[in-house]
């Protein structure tokens, strides 16, 4: 492995990674593969010089984008940040060179066919030249780099919105999955690395850029394996800057199991350690540890669209006995509290509420009163006001509305011809200006239809737009809830909430 890892980050400059100037695609053409595919995403999309390279297509034209048949072919005067390689990894180091002579910076080797395959003679090759010529490696096996405000893309149809969500993923298929399931619960990119085999810049390297970086504000990790000692303590210490900073990390490592340990040999050709290292890394660290890419967004959307909780005592709103029953065992299983409101509080909801089929302890069932949005509104602010109460869990059935406006809606208080979807949201973003605590809300799948889907789609769509997380079941949102409390814990034991007022 050459010395490049020790590079401090003053030598790099990244600017020119996330913000280049022009970029090239060696290998490109019409094939969705190699790289034909870096082609087909970029088209249309990226407004800097984009140049292509291909000799068997020196001449012609790509989607109406001249090819050239070298990168040496482009003059001195016209730089180049950014480069894809998408070729077969025998012609990887041909091509490395004369991207080297160019005076190319960055490289992704989209190419795979390396030491993931036991071919470590080709890589050592790759890196001597890239250490020649001071080029920094993305990859190989990757797909390099999205970054939406310099339109930037790995993967066809992501969003041109920016967000303050950053990645490292080792895996291009996840990068490409989490980047777009992210803004399914209203959280968007600021920038995503897709590194591959790492054989050069790796998750250290990014994480201490994100620690500067102005528009990243969450990071999420996907990692199978580090190298070797001196990248695991030089891992560590960046993630423990970036949680002490207010910049939370949320790590998916994978790797525990023996089917998947040899898996990622083949994948990235590292090896995936011990899950009780990581699990006292995480203590250490501050970092958040998630076992998929559905926690690892749902987490994301957390950071992003409220605060921590102050303590563990959540206040939980249910939509029927049973239910909230489910929800009182799921909470406390992850270790949060659903402790006794004060007598203030149930004597203000005795003013709102019936005696009968509704419960005026935590959790509370609201029951067919659960279907009213004004009484939704006042029973979170008033737990909102509890002492006792530090977070507000809410459930709601989306779906259930087309029915009840069909049916009930005049018996509801309600002229026919109102929508209770957007009348619930007005309400729950009414309260959500209102309180001080954050507030979270499980949408139940009670049916499976496409009218069902839509209504729940619509739910989530405008309560994201008032930065209400929203999550589809009890496990989902009481893991995201230990992790926000468990990150809190950190920053408490190190001095660092509640935040400093200086």
């Amino acid at each position: 492995m050459f010395s490049k890892n020790t590079q401090t980050r003053e030598k790099i400059d990244y600017k020119k990674l996330f913000y280049p100037r022009a970029i090239g695609i060696i290998g490109a053409s019409y094939n969705p593969a190699g790289g034909g595919y870096f082609v087909q995403v970029m088209k249309d999309r990226f407004k800097e010089p984009m140049y292509l390279f291909n000799p068997n297509l020196k001449g012609e034209e790509l989607y109406g984008i001249e090819v050239y048949g070298s990168i040496l072919e482009i003059p001195e005067d016209k730089p180049i940040d950014y480069v894809i390689i998408g070729v077969p990894a025998r012609i990887v180091p041909n091509v490395l060179e004369q991207t080297g002579k160019k005076g190319v910076p960055f490289v992704t080797i989209f190419s795979s066919g390396f030491s993931e395959v036991g071919n470590e003679g080709l890589e050592e090759k790759v890196i001597k030249i890239a250490e020649e010529y001071g080029i920094n490696i993305i990859g190989p096996n990757c797909i390099g780099v999205y970054c939406p405000e310099s339109d930037l893309y790995f993967g066809r149809g992501q969003s041109k919105k920016a967000g303050n969500f950053g990645g490292v993923f080792q895996s291009g298929g996840l990068a490409v999955n989490v980047s777009q399931l992210a803004v399914s619960y209203g959280c968007y990119i600021s920038k995503m690395v897709s590194i591959g085999n790492a054989i050069d810049l790796s998750h250290p390297h990014f994480l201490e850029y994100f620690l500067n970086d102005d528009k990243t504000a969450i990071i999420g990790l996907y990692l199978e394996s580090l190298k070797n000692q001196q990248q695991g303590r030089r891992f560590m210490d960046a993630v423990k800057n970036l949680s002490l900073n207010r910049k939370p990390v949320l790590l998916w490592k994978s790797g525990f199991g023996e089917a998947t340990k040899e898996a990622i040999k083949s994948h990235t050709g590292g090896l995936a350690g011990d899950n009780r290292i990581w699990k006292a890394m995480a203590k250490q660290t501050g970092c958040c540890l998630v076992d998929n890419s559905i926690e690892l967004a749902a987490l994301a959307s957390a950071f992003k669209l409220t605060r921590l909780p102050a303590t563990r005592n959540i206040g939980l709103i249910g939509i029927g006995g049973g239910a909230s029953i489910e929800a009182s065992d799921t909470l406390e299983k992850y270790n949060l509290k659903i402790p006794k409101l004060t007598n203030k509080t149930a004597e203000k909801m005795s003013r709102f509420l019936p005696e009968v089929n509704t419960s005026f302890a935590n959790p509370l069932d609201l029951g067919a009163m659960g279907a009213l949005p004004h009484i939704y509104y006042r029973t979170i602010i008033t737990l909102d006001k509890d002492p006792n109460i530090d977070a507000i869990v809410f459930v709601k059935d989306p779906e259930r509305f087309a029915g009840l406006e069909k049916t009930m809606i005049s018996k509801m208080g309600f002229k026919d011809g109102v929508d209770l979807t957007r009348t619930f949201v007005k309400y729950i973003g009414k309260a959500k200006r209102t309180c001080t605590k954050p507030m979270y809300c499980v949408m139940l799948k009670i049916s499976e239809g496409f009218e069902e889907y839509k209504s729940r789609y619509r739910f989530k769509l405008k309560l994201l737009n008032r930065n209400v997380p929203v999550y589809e079941n009890f496990d989902l949102v009481s893991k995201v809830l230990d992790r926000l409390c468990t990150y809190r814990e950190f920053l408490q034991a190190h001095g660092k909430y509640p935040r400093s007022e200086k």
